[in-house]
């Protein structure tokens, strides 16, 4: 088992929250992917899409519907400050996760997280568990609760 899903695996025991982690046989890098291989609405999957503060250098998290864009502009007016794009090498060393494996949990340094409301309109969200074949359904309050996230209107 990979240092990353099991990170994912011990934030979620930590959390409290009882889910089953999922391997599928494909892979689930992109939003498509993960609902292909789930069997789900593309907006049950919770993506972690990952921005640079220009301000303060840190990671910004945005967990958003599969189906939904973070609209920059919005993004930066929820986060405070001008949002730049995070390369893979800040992504790796901010949170531990490759690229297409971000999971929403078990990120190596905290970082501020915003939630997309349109996520709560499911009963069961899928997100990565670390790796690019590695999914754990939640609830979305669940999900909410364990990141601390705000829910936030940043989606075009």
């Amino acid at each position: 088992m990979s240092k990353s899903l099991k990170r994912v695996k011990a934030a979620l025991a930590d959390a409290g929250v009882s889910v089953e982690i999922l391997e599928m046989p494909g892979e689930t890098r992109t939003a498509a992917q993960a609902a292909a291989e789930a069997g789900c609405e593309i907006d049950q999957i919770a993506k972690s899409i990952i921005f640079r503060g220009e301000t303060s250098g840190t990671v910004i998290l945005f967990v958003t519907a599969g189906g939904n864009q973070v609209d920059p502009a919005k993004a930066s007016e929820v986060a405070g400050e001008p949002l730049g794009k995070a390369d893979a090498q800040l992504v790796r060393g901010i949170t531990g996760f490759a690229i297409g494996g971000v999971s929403p949990v078990g990120h190596l340094n905290p970082s501020p997280i915003f939630f997309d409301k349109r996520l709560a309109d499911f009963d069961v969200i899928y997100a990565a568990a670390g790796t690019p074949r590695h999914i754990f359904s939640v609830s979305p309050a669940d999900l909410k609760e364990i990141t601390g996230a705000q829910v936030a209107d940043f989606t075009s």
